[in-house]
């Protein structure tokens, strides 16, 4: 089969069409013929050399979400048929003709969507579902603060939340970012780059402040979103693009009863990402494509990998970018 490896830690130009050999599905894995797959950060990080894969996914090839159609099963698989059409979670892997996914880790591709809207779905759905409804634990009326409201999260944050019955504030690096983040649902979106988002966002909530932030950029964001939450809010880091070093203000910590967590996805076990599958299906599948829309920025072929990292890196993107196979 085709696929696109890292020949070696570094810019763009080393992701490279090879040949590999097809994998084979274990006893509970199904084997995807990939029609489309997503770019991730985590991607752009493995192939820097800063986010080796786990010991299961190959270590050479990126991609943690597909979608397509499966074509063997493992024998221990009773949920997924060969034929099945649908989107996958991945540890790797899925920047090729052929990938192996868990069965537990696969959705149905919802009706209306094409593989290219299916394969933007699964690593931000289950990310925005774990950290926020999870970790977070978003209930109807809660406000939700997400920094970088325009990326493949962002998107689909703001519009999860506002499907589940929440108010949704973001931030964002431009003014046409700000307004496609409030024709998604946003409730207010900040212009980071020419605002305060904290004085923003307290004029946005009447100075009550919100329930959950989710934090992408870490540094010296931290302190300021621990002015803005409520007490006993929950502060939940999925990365530190800023930097991972942060001086925080413990005595409103302690005052106000805060939670400050985070989650990485990618080592978690197929049974724990099985289990935000199933909540997916039941919550938040029902509503795609009508209240809750896959957004595609672009899309590539395969072998211009190289491309797509460099647009996701240029953060000029509102939503996902795809490669098509």
């Amino acid at each position: 089969m085709k696929a696109i490896a890292i020949s070696e830690p570094g810019d763009p130009e080393v992701l490279q069409l090879v040949e590999k050999e097809e994998p084979r599905p274990d006893h509970d894995d199904v084997l995807i013929q990939v029609k489309a797959a997503g770019i991730n950060r985590p991607d752009v990080m493995q192939r820097k050399g800063k986010y080796p894969a786990p010991k299961d996914a190959p270590p050479d090839i990126p991609g943690l979400e597909v979608a397509g159609t499966i074509v063997a099963t493992g024998r221990n698989v009773s949920q997924c048929r060969t034929g099945d059409k649908v989107c996958a979670l991945l540890a790797g892997g899925g920047y090729a003709e052929y990938a192996i996914a868990p069965a537990q880790q696969c959705l149905p591709l919802p009706d209306g969507l094409g593989f290219e809207e299916g394969a933007s779905l699964p690593e931000t759905y289950f990310t925005v579902w774990n950290n926020v409804f999870d970790i977070g634990r978003f209930e109807p009326g809660h406000t939700v603060l997400v920094h970088g409201g325009s990326s493949g999260i962002g998107v689909a944050a703001i519009q999860m939340v506002k499907t589940m019955g929440g108010s949704v504030l973001v931030t964002a690096g431009s003014y046409d970012k700000c307004k496609a983040c409030e024709k998604l649902g946003a409730d207010k979106a900040i212009q980071y780059k020419e605002e305060d988002f904290v004085t923003a966002v307290r004029e946005a909530t009447n100075g009550q402040g919100v329930d959950i932030i989710l934090d992408m950029v870490g540094g010296d964001y931290a302190n300021k979103n621990i002015k803005l939450l409520k007490p006993k809010g929950r502060l939940v880091m999925i990365n530190a693009m800023k930097t991972k070093m942060a001086e925080v203000d413990l005595l409103q910590v302690m005052s106000k009863q805060l939670v400050i967590t985070g989650s990485t996805l990618r080592p978690q076990s197929a049974d724990f990402k099985g289990r935000i599958a199933q909540r997916l299906l039941q919550y938040i599948w029902p509503h795609i494509p009508t209240n809750i829309k896959p957004i595609v920025h672009k899309t590539f072929p395969l072998e211009q990998a190289n491309q797509a990292h460099r647009l996701m890196e240029s953060s000029s993107h509102i939503g996902k970018i795809i490669l098509t196979i």
